[in-house]
């Protein structure tokens, strides 16, 4: 059935005049983002989401998702050109590749060091990306039985999860979470109409915008940054060094086959972190790199540039990305920001996130177009699989002309540009000035949480979950006659419940909170 599936999806891909198209670009584009020193994926789509939408009904809802889903791939990709060229991850999903990344590049194997960051981001992204579509229907298949109980206990502990682990400090992380949640709130109530903590401002009234927090925490903090820094990267001459060694520029066979076993290993870390919401790459990447290092006989040697130190990372890193769409689309929770991205795209396209997206029904018209759900959702995984050999291609044999190229960009003129586009991707959002003010507003708020090792991870994925954990905590009081109690039945409203799930999850969120205690005094936990 999956694999049929799978097929309808390529089909469904390839016949849409913009979406193979939009892919490719993806590709290219998500590369040139991880690679600008600071930028992320998250940032790329932040400012493309409003145009996106804009001119949605023009090129398809289709190939608008596979443009962000594929962008979120390659921006992890790109991440690493800029750790082994400028010693300066251009993500901090490649903090633990310039260990090795650099002083290969240093050492004039800079093509090497690329060649094998390149394979090992994609064998990684495929290998989550198959755990993502036979994973994703799977769990989907069961959970499409939760009821309100059932959803606001995994809500609950999603809120724990990224509140205990996504900062160097568990108290850190525990109030950039509240602050999302708080954020979130500002607005109309959902089932009373009434208006909160609006203080007066009409404005407020209709909440705050997704698109203006995402540019604001992800870009416009960025751009103060590198003003603040007022320095361009350097880069090690790839021409100054030239080895007699024909193979230092090449990821040769042997080196292949020596590093598999490793790639794995590493891509099951990053499968398995990236299905935990909130974690995400970064987390991933050091984790594949410590636990490899520890198992390696040559312990000594990691650190001065080898290939095995950028395999495991970047194997890591990337299979984070398809694991981390399995929450989102089997319980409507983001498991990354570029998840959380997302949900606004598959809103305009009138597709709920959940467990049912995956349900059996009539076609329908999704951006103009006479499909099911199940068929779009599926024409998405074929982008992604398309995607990640896009990139592949891409950064194999243009990664170092890539590198060239942003080490001359003028960053004087660039990062204003990147701001002025922000500027008006904020306003085109919702066409409100306040909007600008707004993005401007958690710009600074966001320089402040990145300069005190706040989360900006896990206060934007708070704030995209809060209304649904809200909503759902509400139907579970309406539907019952025993107040909190209906968290702990088996039944309610003469229907089998799987309400012991809660009590389950309650379990994992205690445990899971004592461990992260425990390991957080021993070792600060790595800022996602």
């Amino acid at each position: 059935m999956v694999f049929a599936d799978i097929l309808g999806g390529f089909a469904t891909l390839f016949s849409d005049p913009y979406a193979i198209w939009f892919v490719f670009l993806a590709a290219f584009v998500g590369i040139v983002f991880g690679a600008l020193p600071g930028l992320t994926a998250a940032a790329a789509i932040a400012m493309m989401l409003p145009i996106l939408i804009a001119y949605n009904d023009e090129i398809g809802g289709l190939a608008g998702l596979a443009f962000l889903y594929v962008i979120g791939k390659s921006g992890r990709y790109g991440g690493s050109i800029a750790a082994i060229l400028f010693n300066t991850p251009g993500t901090a999903a490649s903090a633990a590749t310039m260990q090795d990344g650099y002083p290969m590049t240093q050492s004039g194997r800079a093509g090497k060091a690329l060649k094998t960051a390149t394979i090992a981001s994609a064998y990684g992204d495929y290998f989550g990306e198959i755990i993502l579509i036979f994973g994703a229907v799977s769990i989907a298949a069961f959970t499409k039985q939760f009821g309100p109980p059932e959803n606001f206990a995994i809500y609950l502990m999603a809120f724990v999860v990224i509140g205990s682990v996504v900062s160097d400090s568990i108290i850190k992380g525990i109030i950039s979470t509240l602050f999302g949640a708080v954020i979130a709130l500002i607005g109309e109530d959902t089932i009373t109409g009434q208006f909160k903590m609006t203080m007066g401002i009409d404005e407020l009234e209709s909440g705050m915008a997704l698109v203006p927090l995402l540019i604001g925490v992800f870009v416009i903090s960025e751009v103060i940054i590198q003003a603040e820094k007022a320095a361009k990267v350097k880069m090690v001459d790839l021409d100054r060094s030239k080895l007699d060694d024909p193979t230092a520029h090449y990821f040769t066979w042997p080196e292949f086959k020596r590093c598999f076993p490793l790639m794995f290993r590493s891509s099951i870390y990053g499968s398995l972190i990236g299905m935990m919401p909130g974690l995400g790459s970064s987390v991933a990447c050091f984790v594949a790199y410590g636990e490899e290092k520890r198992r390696a006989k040559n312990q000594n040697e990691w650190g001065t540039g080898i290939v095995e130190g950028i395999a495991a990372p970047e194997s890591a890193n990337n299979a984070v990305s398809g694991p981390s769409m399995i929450p989102l689309l089997t319980l409507g929770i983001p498991g990354s920001t570029i998840a959380a991205v997302l949900i606004g795209m598959f809103l305009v396209n009138g597709l709920q996130v959940g467990p049912q997206i995956f349900a059996t029904e009539p076609p329908l018209f999704v951006a103009g177009q006479l499909m099911s759900p199940r068929e779009f959702i599926f024409g998405i995984f074929a982008a992604g699989l398309v995607g990640i050999a896009a990139y592949a291609i891409i950064g194999y044999f243009a990664a170092p002309l890539i590198g060239k190229a942003i080490a001359l960009l003028p960053t004087q003129y660039l990062y204003p540009v990147i701001f002025m586009i922000s500027l008006a991707a904020s306003y085109s959002s919702r066409a409100s000035i306040w909007d600008v003010g707004f993005a401007i507003l958690f710009g600074v708020i966001g320089y402040g949480m990145r300069r005190t090792n706040f989360s900006a991870a896990a206060f934007i994925i708070a704030f995209v979950l809060t209304s649904s954990m809200e909503e759902a905590f509400r139907q579970s009081m309406i539907i019952s006659n025993s107040g909190l109690m209906v968290f702990f039945k088996f039944e309610y409203m003469g229907k089998f419940s799987y309400a012991p799930i809660f009590l389950i999850i309650g379990a994992l969120v205690v445990g899971f909170r004592a461990y992260s205690t425990i390991s957080h005094k021993k070792k600060p936990t790595i800022q996602s």
